[in-house]
């Protein structure tokens, strides 16, 4: 049995030796450097030991991504500049990125480049971005721009080209928005080649400019522009009117060259029938059609009042000296001037005269035109023809002349 001396020696709690707080060797001896500099030691271990290094590295680059990533954010979906501007930005067809890039830049619609490259980047826009014409409003964000250029929401010009326009009238129109070259527009109208791959089998791209609202943008040439409104005319012109106006004698090209005439002299879509049925009378009794507008359609941006010595200008247009149609259209005719051709009203009219209020009035004689001109042109007119001079006198039947010196559209 153990003594009892034994049993105290076992109960008696055993001493562990305390932990050296310096690095030793294996059997846990400390360096004698560690000695000789405790203080030092004890900041490298408390301070600068590798586990901590590495924690506290980590923890400076999370807060920094972070605080990055917050700045990028609100960098993406801030307003580009809040003054809002409207800024018209070009660019051009065959542009990089980094191209593109620096024409925003330049425009001052990128505020912090890294931001934007990263952004681009991110939606994959780099190589999707599209040429063209761009309308930016500063307040939309950088994240909103981007959508917009990679969707080519470019800046689209609205144009409203009028009925019974000459192709100089439209060139003029497409001109003030810089849609066009207007050199190059003018050697395509009369260019053979392309007006046959428009179906067009004529001369001139007169009369197949179809008047109607477009949305135009400057990334189309000239030759595109000129295109779209060509197939807007034979989306109109049915086969269906095509067919009718074959059926009453009259080809494709003469049909807007009738409606051509039709729309110049009246703008009252209700009479134009009417008016289709004056010259149809007329060309089918051998009368010259003597339509006024004809007579200066070859004058260079012409304004004011046809004149007695503009109807007897030689002139192949000139319906005054010569029979039946011109060889063209005078104007770039509407959908309601050519449905009048091939539906002339059933009326056997051959005169009408202007009521001075833009409409007119219509006669199937020439004893009762000759009273309508009494009654619409010269009483109108009694007050400034009171001294006698130029008082418009009664047409004889087949004169190429004109009622009254001056007027326009009095009578047919």
């Amino acid at each position: 049995m153990p003594t009892m001396k034994e049993n105290q020696r076992n109960n008696h709690p055993r001493k562990v030796p305390a932990k050296n707080k310096f690095p030793g060797d294996r059997l846990g001896h400390p360096h004698w450097w560690t000695s000789k500099f405790p203080v030092f030691f004890r900041f490298v271990k408390k301070y600068l030991s590798f586990n901590r290094i590495i924690r506290r590295g980590l923890l400076i680059i999370s807060a920094g991504l972070l605080i990055l990533c917050l700045l990028f954010l609100n960098y993406s979906f801030s307003p580009i500049d809040r003054n809002n501007l409207t800024v018209i930005v070009n660019i051009p067809t065959g542009s990089s990125f980094l191209e593109s890039v620096e024409n925003l830049s330049r425009a001052g619609l990128i505020k912090n480049r890294f931001f934007f490259l990263s952004l681009a980047t991110l939606k994959k826009a780099g190589r999707h971005i599209r040429a063209g014409e761009y309308e930016i409003n500063t307040m939309i964000t950088p994240w909103t721009m981007i959508n917009k250029i990679v969707r080519g929401e470019i800046k689209q010009y609205r144009v409203s080209i009028p009925e019974d326009l000459s192709i100089r009238d439209v060139a003029e129109i497409l001109d003030k928005d810089k849609l066009i070259n207007k050199d190059i527009f003018f050697q395509l109208a009369r260019d053979r080649e392309f007006l046959a791959s428009l179906n067009i089998q004529a001369d001139s791209i007169e009369g197949y400019l179809f008047p109607e609202t477009y949305f135009f943008n400057r990334s189309m040439n000239t030759q595109l522009i000129m295109k779209k409104m060509v197939d807007t005319f034979w989306q109109n012109v049915t086969p269906a009117m095509i067919k009718k106006a074959n059926d009453s004698g009259l080809s494709i090209h003469e049909l807007v060259t009738f409606a051509s005439l039709i729309g110049k002299e009246s703008a009252h879509n209700a009479e134009k029938p009417m008016i289709a049925a004056v010259f149809k009378n007329r060309m089918k009794k051998g009368m010259r059609l003597q339509s006024d507008p004809t007579a200066v359609y070859d004058f260079y941006k012409f304004k004011g009042k046809v004149l007695r010595s503009h109807l007897r200008r030689n002139s192949p247009y000139n319906t005054y000296l010569i029979k039946g149609l011109p060889p063209g259209p005078i104007a770039n005719p509407g959908l309601d001037s050519l449905k009048a051709t091939v539906n002339p009203a059933p009326v056997d009219y051959l005169y009408f005269v202007s009521k001075q209020n833009g409409t007119h009035y219509f006669s199937s004689t020439l004893s009762e035109h000759n009273l309508a001109v009494q009654r619409y042109i010269y009483e109108k007119n009694e007050q400034i023809q009171e001294l006698g001079s130029n008082v418009p006198q009664p047409v004889e039947e087949g004169s190429s002349q004109r009622i009254e010196d001056g007027a326009l559209d009095q009578e047919n």
